[in-house]
């Protein structure tokens, strides 16, 4: 059995400009941080028969790979030739659904697993575009280019992504004391609400797509002053001045509700208004998409009453560091060893 993992992440700058309908016009640039939780891919070769099975939410067990029902594991099964005779299951660190990348992250390590059980090299970046091929040409969903780059990466990345859809990632380096500071002020909290990240996005991507819709111009607008935005964050970050930060990510999240209305929620925002009077939090918004999932608060001196506050009304903390690294096999028991990265090549 071979077993991968790859990291979660949240969106720090920039989000939806990775979206082909926007990029494709003015290019993107998404900010984003990978955290210590995370999506664990478990591939197991069946010797006794040809069957196909899955584990996940629900089970399958089919004869044919035309049959599989999990749309990623069946793109991801055929991109790889794979179409008979293969056991798989996934274990998460945090629901489906939360604005934290898990289907990308899913994605990337299933294909991750693919490539070991046949003993293929795969570099990083080729590994997050057969990911974005299978979502974004295969199975056409309105999403965008980061969470497969932030699984396969890790990190503290940017990603300046061309018209034509090319990708380059950039690690931002930040010291370790001035990182744990960053990350004891940015708190993320669970809403207990999941969305559908397809049916977040869609406004928006139809919005961008059509020039006749309503809301096209102020869709372009926001996205462009988003992108903007997640220049100037990535300066404030990686000058350590998190205050900065902070106060740009109101900005952000205010350009980013102006992209749909499935992406704020009224509970949300009016607990975002009273610990913005009550705690010094400087700027938050819902990660992801939108619509649900975690929210994430930037409050650099009361972290204890904060933290108090958002249990009080149903929302958790969630503690978390920065991942520095991206996707990797963690086992793979049929060959009897550990590599750390990447797949190995036989």
């Amino acid at each position: 059995m071979i077993v991968t993992r790859t990291p979660f992440r949240v969106t720090l700058g920039g989000g939806g400009t990775d979206l082909p309908s926007y990029y494709a016009r003015h290019g993107g640039f998404v900010f984003s941080m990978a955290i210590t939780r995370y999506m664990y891919v478990m591939v197991n070769p069946r010797q006794i028969d040809s069957k196909i099975i899955i584990h996940y939410r629900q089970s399958e067990e089919v004869s044919s790979l035309d049959d599989v029902r999990h749309d990623l594991v069946r793109e991801a099964l055929r991109a790889l030739g794979v179409h008979s005779a293969v056991e798989i299951a996934s274990i998460a660190d945090l629901p489906a659904g939360t604005g934290v990348g898990s289907s990308g992250s899913f994605l990337v390590g299933l294909l991750l697993a693919l490539h070991q059980l046949r003993r293929d090299y795969v570099p990083l970046q080729a590994l997050a575009e057969e990911a974005c091929t299978i979502e974004l040409d295969v199975l056409r969903k309105p999403i965008g280019k980061q969470d497969q780059y932030i699984a396969a990466f890790g990190g503290l990345t940017m990603l300046e992504i061309a018209k034509d859809g090319t990708v380059c990632p950039e690690s931002l380096q930040v010291g370790d004391s001035a990182l744990a500071d960053f990350v004891a002020s940015t708190h993320i909290y669970y809403t207990g609400q999941d969305r559908d990240a397809v049916e977040a996005l869609g406004p928006q991507n139809q919005a961008m797509l059509a020039a006749a819709d309503p809301r096209h111009a102020q869709v372009v607008d926001s996205l462009h002053r988003i992108k903007d935005l997640g220049h100037r964050i990535v300066d404030a970050v990686r000058s350590e001045n998190f205050d900065a930060w902070g106060r740009l990510l109101h900005d952000h999240w205010t350009f980013k509700k102006r992209l749909s209305p499935a992406i704020s929620l009224t509970r949300v925002d009016a607990i975002y208004e009273e610990v913005r009077s009550r705690f010094g939090v400087l700027g938050g918004k819902i990660i992801g998409a939108g619509g649900g999932g975690f929210v994430m608060l930037y409050s650099p001196t009361q972290h204890k009453p904060l933290e108090t506050f958002m249990a009080e009304h149903g929302m958790p903390r969630l503690h978390y560091a920065v991942e520095p690294e991206g996707a990797k096999v963690m086992a793979d028991m049929a060959a009897g060893r550990r590599p750390t990265r990447g797949t190995v090549r036989t």
